[in-house]
């Protein structure tokens, strides 16, 4: 191991150990404010950690009892069968939990889709130019994706990036957005969202909102009027970091992602401390606000990192010990940030949700089946070609991650159906948790949506322009990927990506309860409104879709 990965790692653990001691404190403090706090919430703070399922909280609440997890657990309403929208990934998880709505309402399928309306990035003229293009939601689109701060120019990278704007789109390369073809200008991405979220709502009601994301496209959130969220702080993960592994972004160590995602706190506690996220002026504590972790994810996706071991046990449901350490973490920094609001007299009126985005799939080493997509991908467009030469490249968009989701240059129920027979007869080796051969057969998929069957199965209209024209359901285990430097991932159907942890802890009541009724994480949307004393019906997701609040206990 070299010096520089030896220092980050020490760095990493070191900071980890002082903020147990933190959570400890803070969950001793917590469990015994609990039968006090009742009464109104002016403030409810959410906070996702990406990856984390329900039986990974059961199994931390039950194996640390005196942590920061467990006192929310027994402060708050645990729902123990919540699930995410599908595709189980950031961008619909993320907006679904803040509009109410699932991706054919909200027109967010991924972070990488298509858009069979709009025009290419960079067109300027528009008059004859075909529509159909990529939609790129992720570091492509910085003014530099390389750095942290998206190219803002901060000094003292990467402990400097605080200092990033509040208004991350003006970090994005407008040359890298699709076009409107009818204002033939770019489509920045909180334009692309078809519906309101709750920092519309909160903002259009006069109060403050705040929140922290991975990637400045999270623009997103700033909602149909486009500057809903009044302090977004959004450092890029998949930067380089300095004096860190060698090309290698947060993401691609576990003590990097650590660091990075204390970025995110800090710009949380300044503001649950009265101030901006960069602490520079004194501007209130923000009604709606929170972040989002990724420590959790990358411990779960990398087969090891730090010298640790990544993923669970044999049994599927124990973390090894490189997650066993970043629930650790999390835990730690729930406790810092409760800490500080009861330093605050803030823990009385403030709600804390904790949710996640997405799963991760599989847990059970033995069920991983690693797929090169790439193959499939040039396979389908040549067999295509083949039938109908002199056409477009069949295949014009595909993001596959533990799920198939492609964009069809020809929407026919022909090209579709070929597509799908195609797929369904693949059958090849790739490799297992130990990067050994292993085959699969049907391109590793259980059941394959195509065309007008792909729409019916996300309740979209067929002529849908950013509906996939194919969706794959994979097997159990079954992750796209070329190498064997992940050993999970997310983004499909599969059990493992949609259920999550859901806890409400609310002085509004409800404490020490359990709901084991099935509810969804687009339920966090009118339920936060309803705790701020606005309208759950101003989302327009969910007007369209009925979306209800969480069941709630009653005050105690």
């Amino acid at each position: 191991m070299s010096i520089s990965r030896l220092r980050w790692r020490a760095l990493a653990i070191g900071a980890a150990g002082l903020l147990v001691i933190a959570a400890v404190v803070a969950a001793i403090g917590v469990s015994g404010a609990r039968a006090s706090r009742s009464g109104a919430v002016t403030s409810v703070l959410l906070l996702s950690v990406d990856g984390l399922h329900q039986r990974d909280l059961a199994w931390y609440v039950g194996n640390h009892p005196g942590s920061a997890l467990a006192a929310l657990v027994r402060g708050g309403i645990e729902y123990t069968a919540a699930s995410t929208p599908v595709p189980s990934d950031s961008f619909p998880g993320a907006v679904g939990q803040l509009t109410g709505g699932d991706p054919s309402v909200t027109g967010i399928y991924y972070d990488d889709t298509f858009n069979h309306d709009l025009l290419p990035a960079g067109t300027t003229s528009c008059a004859s130019v075909k529509p159909g293009t990529e939609v790129d939601l992720t570091e492509d689109l910085d003014r530099d994706k390389s750095a942290i701060d998206a190219g803002q120019g901060l000094a003292g990278l990467p402990d400097g990036v605080l200092g990033m704007t509040a208004t991350p789109g003006t970090l994005i390369n407008p040359a890298a957005l699709p076009v409107d073809p009818a204002t033939c200008k770019p489509v920045y991405p909180h334009a692309y969202l078809r519906v309101n979220t709750v920092f519309d709502v909160a903002s259009q009601a006069g109060l403050r909102t705040a929140w922290s994301d991975k990637h400045p496209a999270y623009d997103i959130l700033n909602g149909t009027s486009g500057d809903a969220v009044r302090d977004l702080f959004t450092p890029e993960i998949n930067s380089r970091v300095p004096g860190g592994p060698a090309d290698g972004d947060w993401t691609t160590d576990n003590a990097s992602t650590e660091r990075y995602d204390s970025y995110k706190v800090q710009a949380v506690l300044n503001e649950i401390d009265g101030y901006d996220h960069a602490r520079a002026t004194e501007v209130g504590v923000p009604a709606i606000f929170g972040m989002n972790f990724q420590t959790v994810s990358t411990a779960q996706k990398l087969p090891d990192s730090d010298g640790l071991p990544g993923g669970y046990l044999a049994d599927g449901t124990t973390p090894g010990p490189l997650l066993a350490r970043a629930l650790d973490y999390v835990d730690a920094q729930l406790g810092a940030l409760v800490a500080e609001l009861r330093k605050h007299d803030l823990d009385r009126s403030t709600a804390v949700i904790l949710s996640a985005k997405h799963g991760q799939s599989p847990t059970e080493p033995a069920a991983l089946t690693r797929i090169d997509d790439k193959p499939l991908v040039r396979g389908l467009n040549a067999g295509w070609a083949a039938t109908h030469p002199g056409a477009a490249r069949l295949v014009a968009q595909a993001t596959d991650d533990d799920a198939i989701m492609m964009w069809l240059s020809d929407r026919s129920a022909e090209a579709t159906g070929f597509a799908k027979a195609y797929l369904l007869g693949q059958q090849g080796t790739g490799t297992d948790s130990n990067g050994k051969p292993k085959p699969f057969t049907a391109s590793g998929l259980q059941t394959l949506y195509a065309g007008a069957e792909a729409a019916r199965y996300f309740n979209a209209a067929p002529d849908d322009p950013a509906v996939p024209d194919l969706y794959g359901v994979v097997r159990h285990g079954v992750v796209y990927t070329g190498g064997t430097s992940k050993i999970a991932e997310h983004g499909g159907a599969d059990a493992e990506d949609q259920r999550v942890a859901l806890v409400l802890d609310s002085p509004a009541g409800g404490h020490g309860q359990t709901v084991d009724q099935p509810v969804r994480t687009t339920q966090i949307a009118p339920t936060v409104l309803r705790l701020l004393g606005l309208d759950p019906g101003a989302l327009q997701a969910v007007r369209i879709e009925h979306t209800v609040e969480l069941p709630q206990g009653t005050p105690q």
